[in-house]
């Protein structure tokens, strides 16, 4: 396996040398040397573990440095530095990016094909057919658990449908002292996760079918289902008490601690909950993963994808050791598996986080990317309608009306989004 992701990085070296004779590639004399300064949001391993990285790469090639910025607040303060032409060599795109807006910011990396014979998720930062991005980690999407307290509940299968999952809550809150479900609403950002999912129900055109239907939460869609769902958990008592006042960190204690049975996340969660668990005394192996349960014809699914994307400043000097140092990330740091996550290099190895979840007969699915003629329309309603799908405002109310802290019932609030969607799409479409 060393020698072909050494091959691999070699023919990668070549083909960005010769791309760059055809414009595709990052313009400058090709030369890996000098210095280039990468940002990350990884301020809990820049001083140790990427340190480590930076001296292999610097040894791989001589000649060239490596420098870091951390930065805590991430996609703020990134998205700000943009309009400042001030943002390193490399560095991952911001969420905040739209594929229309790629070109005013990143260097192209080669044609979707092109990558995409290398590398997994190409197409997710990709805009007319040129690709602007590598990811760091890919994740799968499901539901992180204390195997513990399911175990201690009498729960011996694990659910797959709505129903299923709602009953086995249920037990958790007669039969332990666990708060069933976590919603880590005060943060926020973790109801984002719910969004990840969306080709649980085995559509991996669930992108497409969202730009194009007027009621995104009528019966069987799958923000119906997932929304459904999170609504219940509030509804019938089975989450944290007080929304409030609940704290990312803490939660990620209480989980390994068995105070929490579930959140929904990624997979990249899964080694944080692992050593939390061992933090409290107990196991990683006390950390177990589920698809998100709304199996179709008793088939689950999970929607997998890139993390972070890293991408080149147009605005740098050096972009030919920029590129190298992208690939380099890609196929020789190891970051992915040391982070659980699905490698970014096509045909890379599954981590050991996602064997039970693998084994358990899960289907993975990449979404389908958005036609190019529709390619903003997602960000385009979202925007119009001012419903966060990849935030947390919609899905705050949703929680807010199930405990009874805002006005409604579901049905009248997933009536409001589909009449709030098709409003949005109408002008959308002009």
């Amino acid at each position: 396996m060393a020698k072909k992701l050494i091959l691999s990085v070699a023919a990668l070296a070549a083909t960005a040398l010769l791309a760059g004779c055809s414009g595709s590639a990052p313009a400058d004399d090709g030369a890996v040397t000098g210095e280039i300064t990468v940002l990350t949001q990884r301020t809990d391993i820049v001083d140790t573990v990427f340190k480590d990285y930076a001296a292999q790469f610097e040894k791989a090639y001589p000649g060239t440095s490596v420098k870091f910025e951390a930065i805590k607040d991430y996609e703020t303060d990134v998205s700000t530095r943009l309009s400042s032409g001030s943002y390193g060599d490399v560095l991952l795109i911001p969420n905040t990016v739209t594929k229309v807006q790629l070109a005013q910011f990143f260097e192209p990396l080669g044609s979707v094909e092109e990558l995409g014979k290398s590398y997994r998720f190409v197409q997710e930062m990709a805009y007319d057919d040129l690709a602007y991005g590598v990811a760091i980690t890919g994740n799968a999407q499901g539901v992180i658990y204390n195997k513990n307290v399911w175990a201690d509940a009498g729960i011996t299968e694990l659910p797959t449908t709505p129903d299923e999952f709602l009953t086995d809550l249920k037990l958790i809150k007669d039969t332990t002292d666990a708060t069933p479900y976590y919603t880590n609403y005060a943060d926020g950002w973790p109801l984002s996760q719910w969004e990840g999912n969306r080709a649980a129900t085995g559509d991996k055109d669930a992108s497409i079918t969202l730009v194009d239907t007027d009621s995104p939460w009528k019966k069987g869609e799958y923000h119906e289902i997932a929304d459904g769902l999170l609504y219940d958990i509030v509804a019938q008592g089975l989450s944290e008490d007080d929304p409030t006042t609940t704290d990312w960190e803490s939660s990620k204690a209480g989980l390994g601690s068995g105070k929490i049975a579930s959140m929904v996340l990624g997979s990249w969660a899964i080694t944080q909950m692992q050593d939390a668990a061992v933090t409290a005394g107990g196991s990683a192996d006390d950390i177990g993963y589920m698809a998100f349960p709304s199996a179709v014809d008793g088939q689950t699914y999970s929607t997998i994808g890139g993390d972070y994307k890293n991408a080149i400043s147009i605005n740098s000097k050096n972009k030919a050791t920029a590129r190298a140092w992208i690939d380099w990330f890609a196929n020789e740091s190891g970051y992915a598996a040391d982070q659980g996550g699905l490698s970014p290099v096509v045909d890379g190895p599954d981590p050991d986080s996602l064997t039970d979840f693998t084994a358990s007969g899960v289907e993975y699915l990449e979404l389908t990317p958005v036609p190019a003629d529709k390619a903003t329309w997602e960000n385009d309603i979202l925007s119009e309608s001012e419903i966060d799908l990849w935030g947390q405002i919609y899905r705050q109310k949703i929680v807010d009306i199930a405990r009874g802290a805002a006005d409604g019932d579901k049905a009248s609030q997933f009536d409001a989004l589909n009449k709030a969607w098709a409003a949005a799409k109408a002008s959308v479409e002009g």
